[in-house]
């Protein structure tokens, strides 16, 4: 199952840049933005797909502005092989 999703993070630049953006802090979209380059709308997309996937959580979603994310413990694993 990890190389799986290992391939489909490979697979996106923006999914790549996103998981190390994230690194090993809590950060809201717009941080996420700005460390990885990305347009914060195009973030928040990518947030979205890895959140699906199990990579990602968000720490706050009854809030619409502000909300943080963090690697989960697979997303820990995802971006220990992508460095």
């Amino acid at each position: 199952m990890d190389d799986d999703v290992l391939g489909y993070v490979n697979k996106s630049t923006y999914r790549v840049r996103t998981l190390k953006a994230i690194g090993r802090n809590v950060r809201i979209p717009k941080e996420i933005a700005r460390d990885s380059g990305i347009l914060q709308n195009h973030v928040s997309n990518v947030l979205r797909q890895l959140k699906d996937k199990g990579l990602v959580e968000c720490l706050n979603p009854d809030v619409k502005k502000g909300r943080l994310y963090r690697l989960s413990e697979e997303g820990m694993d995802i971006l220990d092989k992508l460095e």
